[in-house]
């Protein structure tokens, strides 16, 4: 192997950080935005309220991957809540007073639907062309399997503001609401059974439920919770965000990688949750909530929220791992290295310190715990490339690059 002498500072100075990574787009108005989705990486869709004061409903477009943005005609005076489609033609949008509105022209004109609902309708979600989910206030549930020709109302067994609904395939559901209310169905909404969130009362509303698979899901809502579960639904645990206002909204691109948006701010995770780092928006203010994210692919996202904010990120919002030499030493040797390498740690407190391990996009591929001063590790089990090594207590941390070349 090829030695390589590496000055250190150079290294800190090269090491991924938390910078701004979401650039403000221009969408041309002030009004609260509360959904977005994209058909694809050019063409998609944004709704909110019309005059911020509830007053209309809002339907911006655009065709260029949100460089710019166009207004459609909604013919509402109604909020809009969620947005999504089916085909670059067919899509549907919800909103308060029962509203359902449709496209089939890809969005130049829509037209209102038929229910039985009148109350506030706050999320459609799509589990085929023809078969589509709809919740709102008064534990209200809708379901279609005609391209919403007809909507069938579903008992919840709850009274309650429901917010948010998701399935993971044609008959596994799950939604969730206000007072930690979530409910499952295992039979296409035939039937829905209240699960134990964990947590009560009403200051502990869930706003939005995301799965990645058929055990694992998330839900985040009020001052700043998020839940998770990884046995589908029987048990949900706390993870730690690290805000205490509310979260709006949850999307994940792939098992480890996630993001949640709230007041002000985008929070990224890299390992399933276990860990949530706040992105800098670069947007500050007492009504500048964030209210839905949603991502193309792995690099691609948007987020929208108050006063017509559209951000948008082609990194994934950066790596996520904050650099930070200051409280604790850390030395690497060898490096590069190729099957151990041996740290040297410095600290103010005495403390176990945690080593993790994060590749070229920010993925955690090796952990180890309870370190002190001087560690052996081995790296035989990682391939050729650039790493970014952090060692963290609950009080201190460090980063360092790590080049492993075999």
């Amino acid at each position: 192997m090829r030695k390589i002498t590496f000055i250190f500072t150079f290294l800190i100075a090269m090491a991924i950080n938390t910078n701004a990574q979401w650039a403000l787009q221009t969408s041309g108005k002030t009004n609260d935005l509360f959904s977005v989705y994209f058909i694809d990486a050019n063409n998609g869709f944004v709704v909110g309220d019309d005059d911020g004061m509830g007053s209309g409903g809002m339907i911006l477009k655009t065709t260029n991957g949100g460089t710019s943005w166009t207004q459609q005609v909604s013919n509402t005076y109604s909020i809009l809540n969620s947005v999504r489609f089916t085909d670059v033609n067919t899509g549907y949008i919800v909103g308060g007073s029962g509203l359902i509105l449709k496209t089939s022209n890809g969005g130049t004109t829509w037209t209102p639907l038929t229910s039985s609902a009148t109350g506030n309708l706050k999320s459609i979600y799509f589990t085929s062309a023809t078969t589509a989910y709809i919740v709102g206030s008064g534990g209200s549930i809708l379901k279609t399997t005609n391209s919403g020709g007809s909507w069938t109302t579903q008992s919840s067994g709850r009274t309650n503001l429901l917010k948010s609904v998701y399935f993971i395939n044609a008959t596994v559901g799950y939604v969730v609401g206000d007072s930690g209310t979530i409910l499952k169905t295992t039979n296409g909404g035939t039937n829905w059974a209240a699960q134990n969130s964990g947590i009560t009362g009403t200051n502990n509303n869930l706003n939005a439920v995301y799965f990645t698979d058929v055990n694992t899901g998330y839900a985040v809502g009020q001052s700043g919770k998020i839940i998770k579960t990884i046995n589908g639904g029987t048990n949900w645990t706390a993870q730690t965000s690290g805000v205490l206002n509310d979260i709006f909204s949850i999307y994940f691109v792939d098992a480890n990688t996630g993001y949640a948006v709230g007041w002000t701010k985008v929070l990224k995770t890299i390992n399933g949750g276990a860990t949530w780092t706040v992105q800098n928006t670069g947007i500050s203010g007492t009504y500048d909530n964030l209210n839905s994210i949603f991502f193309i692919n792995a690099n691609t996202g948007f987020t929208v929220g108050n006063k017509g904010r559209i951000l948008k990120t082609t990194n994934g919002g950066g790596v996520g791992i904050e650099e930070n030499t200051k409280e604790v030493k850390l030395d690497i040797y060898p490096n590069p290295a190729s099957e151990n390498i041996t740290l040297t740690i410095e600290t103010k407190e005495n403390l176990p310190m945690t080593l993790n391990i994060y590749n070229s996009i920010g993925k955690l591929v090796k952990t180890e715990n309870n370190l002190y001063n001087q560690q052996i590790i081995n790296i035989e089990d990682l391939s050729n490339g650039i790493y970014i090594v952090e060692i963290k207590s609950n009080k201190e941390t460090s980063n360092q690059k790590l080049l492993i070349q075999k």
